[in-house]
């Protein structure tokens, strides 16, 4: 499956956070964009450092205007040791069971490894996909460029 087009509706979810409460996509329509981030998994490499960043500049992507949305194929008990290990303040979604439907609906499941690969989605106020971008497992992102997606909202 492939991930959905710039333009068109993204697709639904109700998920898991680390804390253990269902956080709905459709609860932040006409309220706030978001940034939806899948990764790997928790307390690997590359997502941790890029997990780390978004937590460092934090205030650009989780705000009055913008919800932050972290999510993986991992558990969410793995999840909530990952947060408090981490100090992440944003939701980490667990996209467990059953395992990558979420994933799969946005074209970013890897299903030979039973993983999210890294794919950005940046959704509008109105549920439309504003701005996309994928990259491969080991390829890490550029923060710096959903930023500036961001600001053209």
């Amino acid at each position: 499956m492939s991930a959905p087009a710039v333009g068109t509706m993204a697709p639904e979810f109700e998920l898991t956070n680390q804390h253990g409460e269902k956080i709905s996509l459709a609860s932040f329509r006409g309220k706030k964009n978001v940034v939806i981030i899948f990764y790997p998994f928790a307390f690997s490499g590359i997502c941790t450092g890029e997990l780390c960043s978004l937590r460092d500049d934090l205030s650009a992507f989780h705000n009055e205007n913008v919800e932050l949305l972290a999510i993986s194929c991992d558990p969410m008990f793995s999840l909530k040791a990952f947060a408090e290990h981490e100090g992440y303040k944003f939701s980490l979604l667990a996209d467990f069971w059953p395992h990558g439907e979420v994933a799969k609906a946005y074209g970013v499941f890897l299903a030979e490894r039973g993983m999210a690969s890294r794919g950005t989605f940046i959704i509008d106020k109105s549920g439309a996909i504003a701005w996309s971008v994928l990259n491969g497992p080991g390829e890490a992102r550029d923060v710096a460029a959903y930023k500036a997606a961001l600001a053209k909202l």
